[in-house]
């Protein structure tokens, strides 16, 4: 029946997780890969509750160009740097920022409860809530937005800061807040160029605060930060966007 079914596209940590947890509820899983025909699949599996898109953010628009049109208005989008603007075309997904992480041969890690909005967010919080990962339902559209701001926030300031500083979530606040606050005010800037919005940037900068406390010991830079960095740059340069401090972390990796 289509109301126990989910597909998921992409089966990495994340994906594995989401697939645990919804067999927890009995759903019947439908993986895809880049080997899987996703027409055939679409047509055996018509109406899932959910088409979850557990890829990386450079892959999204790739995914929206190869789904079936039946599975699109049934989306649940969960990556990282993700804006409205990023799903430009796709009406009404489930959308949740995932504040947990899972490494190879780890356990799921929670930070703070993921916040979740959309059609089927309710179906998504009882699912993780099979494997003992918290959620937050919002209420309403601007709710979400300012989650996904909070996130991308984190994530940039960390891996951004990091390139300069090293260390922990936990060390950065502590030893290097001016210049961490410095890097944040920038990626805020950024941030509302690109949603066109403006936001109380205090509470952006302690809700960040907050989920460095949930792990002071989370790594601030990944394998990722210098491609963050220069995709950050990429839209301060389109949208004319005068960033002093991430200029400044470019040229220090160009001199490294």
């Amino acid at each position: 029946m289509p109301e126990n079914e989910v597909v998921l596209v992409g089966i990495g940590e994340i994906g594995g997780i989401l697939a645990k947890a919804f067999l927890r509820l009995g759903f019947t899983v439908h993986p895809v890969t880049r080997e899987t025909d996703t027409g055939r699949l679409a047509a055996a599996v018509e109406q899932p509750a959910l088409v979850i898109v557990a890829v990386g953010e450079k892959s999204l628009g790739e995914v929206f160009d190869g789904m079936p049109a039946n599975w699109r208005g049934r989306l649940c989008l969960l990556q990282n740097e993700l804006l409205p603007r990023n799903w430009q075309g796709i009406a009404s997904p489930t959308v949740i920022s995932i504040w947990f992480e899972k490494k190879p041969g780890t356990e799921a890690k929670v930070i703070i409860p993921s916040p979740v909005f959309g059609p089927g967010s309710k179906l998504i919080a009882r699912a993780l809530a099979a494997v003992d990962i918290p959620t937050r339902c919002l209420a309403d559209e601007d709710e979400l937005l300012f989650q996904l701001v909070v996130k991308n926030l984190y994530i940039l300031t960390t891996n951004l800061a990091g390139l300069r500083t090293g260390g922990n979530v936990g060390e950065l606040w502590q030893q290097h807040q001016p210049f961490a606050r410095l890097i944040a005010e920038e990626v805020i800037t950024l941030q509302e160029a690109l949603t066109r919005r403006r936001f109380d940037r205090e509470a952006l900068i302690s809700a960040m605060v907050a989920a460095f406390e949930g792990d002071p010991l989370h790594q601030c830079m990944g394998r990722s930060a210098p491609a963050r960095l220069q995709r950050a740059l990429t839209h301060a340069d389109r949208l004319n966007l005068d960033l002093p401090q991430l200029r400044g972390l470019q040229q220090g990796l160009a001199v490294s």
